[in-house]
């Protein structure tokens, strides 16, 4: 099956961009970055910029996000992929994201969530000098996966907690 990908969430108060890979199967049904309520982006971002649990309204999360200048994409457009794992992706299809960089000059870090993404932006868009102006950050995935280095929220939160400092 081929998926594809959100627009950006982004404005002129943005500095940081957070890379996805693809949105999983859970958050193309609901066509909402993060959009499964395992996930651990939404509780990672709203404990480092606001100490509080995330709004339980998607438009007021992306507001929160914007609000603290976090900008939301993804590496890939497009792809064909069963489910919602980055070891099913085949065939991606990259986003441009030098351009959304030259449009958005004020965006000093591109934070990967995850390897996947951070693979495909370095694959496609790592010599740009969009991308080669810029911090890159590769920190693990938000995904409720475990991982041998990452089991739970508490530990990718103490990982993310460094965007804090962008």
């Amino acid at each position: 099956m081929i998926v594809h990908s959100f627009p950006p969430v982004i404005d002129h108060r943005s500095r940081l961009l957070v890379l996805g890979s693809m949105p999983g199967s859970a958050s193309l049904k609901k066509h909402q970055y993060y959009g499964n309520p395992r996930n651990f982006f939404w509780p990672i971002l709203y404990a480092i910029f606001g100490n509080r649990q995330p709004d339980a309204v998607y438009g007021k999360r992306l507001d929160f996000a914007l609000a603290n200048r976090v900008a939301l994409w993804d590496a890939i457009a497009a792809c064909e992929r069963e489910g919602s794992l980055d070891a099913a992706i085949r065939d991606a299809v990259p986003n441009d994201i030098p351009a959304l960089l030259r449009r958005y000059p004020q965006i000093v870090a591109i934070v990967c969530n995850g390897s996947k993404a951070h693979a495909e932006l370095m694959k496609h868009h790592g010599q740009s000098p969009e991308v080669l102006a810029r911090k890159v950050l590769r920190l693990p995935s938000t995904s409720p996966v475990p991982t041998p280095h990452y089991r739970g929220l508490a530990d990718r939160l103490e990982a993310w907690q460094v965007i804090r400092e962008l």
